[in-house]
């Protein structure tokens, strides 16, 4: 699964000398077009500091009501897979820009007001948060336990703004581990893009505070003696949308069954679904109508001949999360088994004459009274020739994308992948064509105006890999990860044989009511 997240509030304090005369640290910037993140060092005169220092540090807090909304369903946010990146975009103004710096994003202890401030030539404009303040309730103020909201500690401490360390159940580390992150940029012109996962996983578990983050500075180029003006990123209220900061959340929420592609001596899955008036629901025994739940609840049985193997399927899991209706299980054939099957013929034997065989297969109660499902399933030889470098021809279409979806659509779409090149037997007409099934099927989204990435292939996490199941490969996109009113094109990476192929000429265009 690929998600995109987006602030729900930003802004920047500062306590920057305004006319050499005072500190603007009541200013807020909270409608803001850009976060700005700098140091002065010598600038300005401030009363009887002749080396005074100025400093600015962002605050950023992101909607996370997405992921909560799926955690213990498709989303599990301790499996390996989810990932979590922020990324803030460079805005480059024509104005002197620093390099050679770091940043540091640290999880807030506590919550901040954007406020309604835009002014950010003279920061005339007076309002929460500021580089005192943090929020106001009422008439009443809260204030940062230390200035610029600087007051560091470990986590679940009553008197810090930003939270540096702490133990996180799971961890290996009861000593604690770090929260904060870190950005080299040389050259000054780079994004920021830092991988948050811990903390996401710690907010989503309810062991941190969701209260957002703070980005600055390290701490010592906030006190050298050195200016660092002026990085800048483009906030939430930024009118290039493209350029607004968000959270990029992916794991691997693929469903692969291999009914269509069961290989012998490589381990499959076959998965049931029980399904009532269209909702998934677990399977229901005895008069009790008990669920059918969690390891081990099932009996798969493979039949042919004289040959009979029982396995064990359960509620399949993602992650550490059951999917309610969902069955499974996982298992390998090895084609040299010697078991007779019929007469003095053994499974290897079938195996070496046909390349296949096909086997009954029957869900049932764990304990052999009940049948839920009978099918077939045939198991096939791996492909082999003489050493060959071509690829296939394959032709990729989307068969139900429609024309225009809604900003807050859930769409499955069903991918259909055709080999040009593949063998077909004459039979009587109709005939039925399959799509071709693959491991390693990737999506992307570009604008098919500008020709921008908004959803690139990604393969670390499967983020953006294709399912399959008995009808073909299909994958689940959340159509608010787009910016409205624009139309969009999906491509597809196929990753097969040691070869990448990309296909971009898709008939797969669509638009983004806005």
């Amino acid at each position: 699964m690929y998600r995109i997240l987006s602030a729900s509030k930003d802004n920047y304090i500062t306590n920057k000398i305004i006319n050499n005369s005072f500190r603007a640290t009541d200013a807020n910037t909270g409608q803001a077009g850009t976060i700005d993140i700098f140091k002065l060092y010598e600038e300005a005169t401030s009363g009887s500091d002749t080396s005074p220092t100025e400093v600015s540090r962002g605050l950023i807090k992101f909607n996370l009501k997405p992921l909560r909304d799926l955690t213990g369903s498709t989303l599990d946010f301790s499996a390996e897979s989810f990932k979590c990146t922020m990324n803030l975009y460079d805005v480059y103004g024509g104005q002197t820009t620093p390099s050679n710096f770091k940043m540091q994003i640290f999880p807030l202890s506590r919550s901040f007001d954007e406020g309604i401030g835009r002014d950010v030539i003279n920061f005339e404009d007076i309002d929460a948060a500021n580089f005192i303040t943090a929020s106001v309730s009422g008439d009443t103020p809260s204030l940062w336990y230390m200035s610029g909201a600087n007051k560091s500690g470990f986590l679940g401490s009553p008197d810090i703004d930003i939270i540096s360390s702490g133990t996180l159940t799971g961890s290996s580390d009861t000593e604690g581990i770090n929260l904060w992150v870190e950005q080299t940029f040389a050259k000054g012109d780079e994004n920021l893009s830092v991988d948050i996962t811990t903390v996401i996983s710690g907010i989503l578990s309810n062991q941190i505070p969701d209260h957002g983050f703070r980005i600055s500075l390290s701490g010592t180029q906030e006190t050298d003696k050195k200016t660092r003006f002026v990085k800048r990123f483009g906030s939430r209220h930024s009118t290039n949308i493209a350029v607004r900061p968000k959270i990029v959340a992916v794991w691997d929420d693929t469903i692969r069954d291999n009914h269509r592609s069961f290989y012998f001596d490589m381990t499959g899955s076959l998965f049931l679904n029980n399904s009532v008036r269209s909702t998934l629901r677990h399977i229901v025994s005895g008069t009790a109508a008990t669920p059918i739940t969690e390891s081990n609840c099932l009996l798969l049985t493979l039949k042919t001949g004289s040959f009979s193997k029982q396995l064990s399927g359960s509620v399949h899991k993602i992650g550490s999360n059951y999917m309610t209706g969902v069955y499974s299980a996982t298992f390998a054939l090895s084609q040299y088994n010697t078991t007779v099957v019929s007469g003095s013929d053994r499974i290897y034997d079938f195996v070496r004459k046909s390349g296949s065989i096909v086997f009954e297969e029957i869900w049932g109660s764990a304990d052999k009274s009940i049948g839920y499902y009978t099918g077939s399933l045939a198991v096939i030889t791996s492909s082999r020739s003489a050493y060959v470098r071509n690829t296939n021809r394959l032709f990729v279409n989307i068969t139900n994308l429609q024309d225009v979806y809604k900003p807050d659509e859930l769409i499955r779409l069903r991918v259909f992948v055709e080999d040009i090149d593949r063998s077909i037997v004459a039979k009587k007409l109709p005939i039925e064509t399959k799509s071709e099934i693959f491991e390693k099927m990737y999506y992307q989204v570009r604008d098919a105006e500008t020709s921008d990435v908004l959803v690139p292939f990604e393969t670390d996490s499967n983020g953006t890999c294709l399912s399959y199941d008995t009808d073909g490969m299909f994958f689940d996109f959340y159509i608010d990860s787009l910016i409205k009113g624009r139309t969009y094109k999906f491509e597809f990476l196929i990753k097969d044989r040691g070869i990448d192929e990309l296909f971009s000429d898709v008939a797969a265009t669509f638009r983004v009511d806005a």
